[in-house]
């Protein structure tokens, strides 16, 4: 049986004391450190700074409308014609040759150098697609629209012929 703090010797009871309280003073440190780093742990995340937002300078504009290039090659004119057509069919998505051409020539394109195929097959039914071209330059702008391809267009060589469309083409006589 062990014997009571009371029934040790005084140095012993010092002894065993002192130990107590190394223990005791240490498990304090070590528990008032852990105080420390866990209550560093839960501080709340300091609240986020607002950052100004990007705003357009003075200086920043969109970028220019094309225009026609009288002196350009087909290839510097196909944003042109892009953009002409793409007018012409927001106003009217199922606009046929005609309004085509028109809407190339108000725009300042050259009705002389224009061909287009028919709107209507040889069996009178509505073309699947239209097809329109500028002769520019040694060169063709071609354009096709319609509801099976939607609008598409590119720059290509003339024919050997002279021209840019294979085929039957419509007369442009109005």
């Amino acid at each position: 049986m062990q014997k009571s703090l009371r029934d040790r010797p005084v140095s012993a009871v010092t002894s065993i004391r002192r130990r107590t309280s190394i223990a005791g003073v240490r498990a304090g440190v070590v528990l008032g450190l852990l105080g420390i780093a866990v209550t560093g742990c839960t501080q709340p995340a300091p609240a986020p700074t607002a950052t100004p937002s990007q705003t357009p300078t003075a200086t920043e504009t969109a970028p220019a409308a094309p225009v026609l290039l009288p002196e350009g090659t087909a290839t510097d004119n196909l944003p042109f014609f892009d953009a002409v057509n793409g007018a012409t069919l927001a106003a009217n998505p199922a606009a046929g040759g005609q309004a085509i051409i028109d809407g190339l020539v108000a725009a300042g394109f050259p009705k002389a150098e224009m061909e287009v195929s028919s709107d209507m097959t040889s069996i009178g039914e509505p073309a699947d697609s239209i097809q329109f071209a500028i002769r520019w330059q040694g060169q063709c702008i071609l354009g096709q629209n319609g509801p099976a391809t939607g609008y598409h267009s590119s720059v290509v060589s003339q024919l050997d012929t002279g021209r840019c469309l294979i085929g039957v083409t419509r007369a442009i006589d109005w």
